[in-house]
């Protein structure tokens, strides 16, 4: 019997971004681009070159300037490239003029992240969620890009609820967004639930976040075998994740898992997850993970508290874990450092390594809100013991004649 390849073939894309720092250093921009290649990888792309044009701002009708439009033409013939992807997010009349100069496809960074979103997400909020997105970018660029859909078909861009809404005129797309408001508005309602129902518990709850594929998963799963997908790629998981780790003496602690954060988020997607990261801003404390692997850590770690600052989270705990140490050779662990954190650990989530004084250090700063008790408690109320274990921490329990004499930590709100 003869086999045929069925493989789909991969889009062949060009990288183009403009470069707007006053200086000659453009280590950001190929930081930037390096970042939008890893995001084309994931999307299922094959990167085939990079063209950068420096300019004092970006040219409004198609992005970069005359001669570069040239020099891009003889890259895209010469390297057999059918998509070009933009490093910042294009205008609508961008995306028609550097199309109809190029005759191939173009989309933007905003577009990649959409596409992948829409290829991630499992749960029907995160469905609607990128739905949501997808459909208020694209609103406003049906002509330039769904002209350039038409003519080329498939690929990046065209994954997730979205694809089918292109050829909406707005009336539609308008009534489908208000549609879907209306859904997630009743997913926002029963997350809101939740929270005031773990509150109403007492439970405390600690906040993952990071930039994406810092380890945030496998750091869940290696501390509660959450057994939720962990790979090495950009936004491998999308939905969030809640789950209970019972520690000392049956202390329980929520660990919430958020989606990731990126450099340049495009908005539509903060918007429409926002009821998801503010998990964030209900939490009683953040555990924000890093690469130490990566060497522009240090500009990961500012988008995260950026992206925190847009949401609000500016007054909770903060414990920085830096991750993956196991791939640092030799390093000098305590060069690693957050001077925004209230506390620092070095961790491998991976190799499981760390992950003691990690918890001990969640202790500590959950345990700052805790009062110290000592005192006996009658045996008819002897229920309290094991709102104690749960809600606190029992130090020692000791069975006397008038009831149980402990010594716990006990949260300030908790009437013993």
């Amino acid at each position: 019997m003869e086999l045929y390849e069925t493989e789909q073939d991969r889009e062949r894309v060009i990288l183009l971004a403009v470069d707007l720092s006053k200086n000659d250093d453009s280590t950001s921009v190929e930081i930037s681009l390096d970042e939008l290649e890893e995001l084309a990888e994931t999307a299922g792309a094959e990167t085939v070159g990079r063209l950068v044009q420096k300019r004092e701002a970006f040219h409004p009708g198609t992005y970069i300037g005359k001669g570069k439009i040239e020099e891009l033409k003889e890259m895209i013939a010469l390297q057999n490239a059918d998509t070009v992807v933009c490093d910042d997010e294009l205008s609508p009349a961008q995306i028609t003029n550097l199309g109809k100069e190029l005759g191939v496809k173009i989309i933007d960074r905003t577009v990649m992240i959409l596409d992948i979103f829409a290829a991630h997400a499992r749960t029907s909020e995160g469905k609607l969620q990128v739905e949501l997105a997808q459909l208020r970018y694209r609103s406003s660029r049906l002509t330039g890009f769904g002209t350039a859909m038409s003519r080329l078909g498939g690929g990046i861009g065209t994954r997730g609820p979205g694809e089918k809404k292109l050829e909406m005129d707005r009336r539609l797309i308008k009534d489908r967004i208000s549609l879907l408001n209306r859904h997630l508005k009743e997913v926002v309602q029963n997350r809101d639930t939740m929270r005031k129902q773990r509150s109403k518990n007492q439970t405390p709850t600690v906040a993952i976040v990071g930039y994406t594929n810092a380890g945030k998963s496998t750091l869940l799963n290696a501390l509660t075998d959450a057994g939720i997908l962990s790979e090495d790629k950009l936004f491998a998981t999308l939905d969030p994740t809640t789950r209970a780790l019972e520690i000392k003496k049956g202390q329980k602690i929520l660990f919430t898992d958020t989606v990731g954060f990126i450099s340049k988020l495009p908005h539509q997607l903060i918007r429409a997850f926002r009821s998801t990261l503010e998990e964030a801003k209900y939490a009683d404390m953040i555990l924000h993970v890093v690469d130490a692997s990566n060497e522009n850590y240090d500009l990961q770690m500012e988008v995260v508290y950026e992206t925190l600052r847009e949401l609000e989270v500016g007054d909770k705990p903060v414990l920085t874990a830096f991750n993956k140490m196991d791939r640092i050779e030799g390093s000098d662990q305590s060069a690693f450092k957050d001077l925004k954190a209230d506390k620092v650990v070095h961790i491998s989530a991976k190799k499981k390594k760390g992950l003691e004084d990690l918890l001990n250090q969640v202790e500590q700063i959950l345990n700052a809100g805790m009062t110290y008790i000592e005192k006996v408690i009658p045996y008819e109320e002897a229920g309290k013991i094991q709102q104690i274990r749960q809600y606190g921490k029992l130090e020692s329990e000791e069975y006397v004649q008038e009831g149980i004499a402990i010594k716990a930590y006990v949260p300030d709100h908790m009437n013993i």
